[in-house]
């Protein structure tokens, strides 16, 4: 079970960032892009240029915490006017 504390923001980034980028680059961006403090507890999130991926960063009390995922495994996208939403016809093929 997944506890999540009251009062938790999640603070996303409307501009894609650059994927290369690591946990202190990217807590570099937050606090520098979204004026926040990436060791308050507060969730962080950012997009890839293609909105196929998406980085959280959060700080869980010991350290920095750095969770990537690739969106199309789960038949979501990110759109930015819709949220996060479901479409199989969008989705682009994963070559594996």
């Amino acid at each position: 079970m997944i506890s999540v504390r009251s009062g938790l923001r999640i603070l996303v980034s409307a501009s894609p960032v650059d994927f290369r980028r690591g946990m202190d680059s990217l807590a570099m961006l937050v606090t520098d892009t979204l004026r926040g403090d990436p060791f308050c507890g507060d969730l962080f999130v950012f997009r890839s240029k293609r909105s196929d991926r998406v980085k959280i960063i959060a700080w869980d009390g010991t350290g920095l915490v750095l969770y990537s995922n690739y969106l199309a495994s789960y038949c979501i996208s990110f759109n930015l006017q819709r949220g996060l939403w479901c479409s199989p016809i969008w989705l682009p093929q994963r070559g594996r």
